[in-house]
């Protein structure tokens, strides 16, 4: 047995044994999202950090998103179509998702891109508080990756990638967007 398959198994046995547990389990993997989403929208309309400043983090984070999730996990699903855990194993699911590729997850590449611009953007632009922001958004897509394994959906190894491709993506997002604000600024 591979240690993927050994490690999804230790964290999704888990499921299924504690109601409160389960619960918790699902938010993450299923609702959290939205509470995420509220959250930034939230945090933008309310800063009083400058509305150009603004803009730029906005379109870094949804670059970001975008180029890692839509283009890159897309790129490799292709490439290597792998079946969820549900489809090969007897799993407790403990969320219904359709029989898309596993690897690697949307969910995972996502996030993790949006925390990395997050980080990266608000460490050049946005200094006092940006460093906080980007620590919720980590914690954040730590969270609602492992609830995707401990759910049944995800093996540990398609989050792990999912995360590397949005970290890679959030980081090459917020480097153009720097040289296209510095290029900018020098005309």
């Amino acid at each position: 047995m591979d240690f993927d398959f050994w490690l999804f198994q230790q964290i999704n046995n888990l499921a299924g044994r504690w109601t409160v547990l389960d619960l918790v389990g699902i938010f993450f993997a299923s609702y959290a999202q939205y509470v995420v989403a509220t959250g930034l929208a939230l945090f933008l309309f309310l800063s009083k950090e400058d509305r150009i400043k603004k803009y730029y983090l906005v379109g870094a984070s949804a670059g970001a998103v975008i180029l890692s999730r839509l283009i890159f996990t897309e790129i490799i699903r292709w490439i290597w179509w792998r079946p969820r855990p549900f489809i090969d194993h007897a799993v407790n699911l403990l969320i219904n998702h359709d029989n898309d590729g596993s690897f690697p997850s949307g969910h995972a590449a996502f996030f993790f891109a949006l925390a990395t611009a997050f980080y990266f953007f608000n460490k050049k632009f946005f200094p006092e508080h940006g460093h906080r922001i980007a620590c919720l958004l980590f914690y954040a897509a730590i969270l609602i990756s492992l609830a995707r394994v401990f759910a049944g959906v995800h093996y540990p190894s398609d989050i792990l990638v999912g995360a590397l491709v949005g970290a890679f993506g959030g980081w090459l997002v917020v480097q153009l967007y720097v040289k296209i604000v510095s290029i900018k600024n020098n005309l």
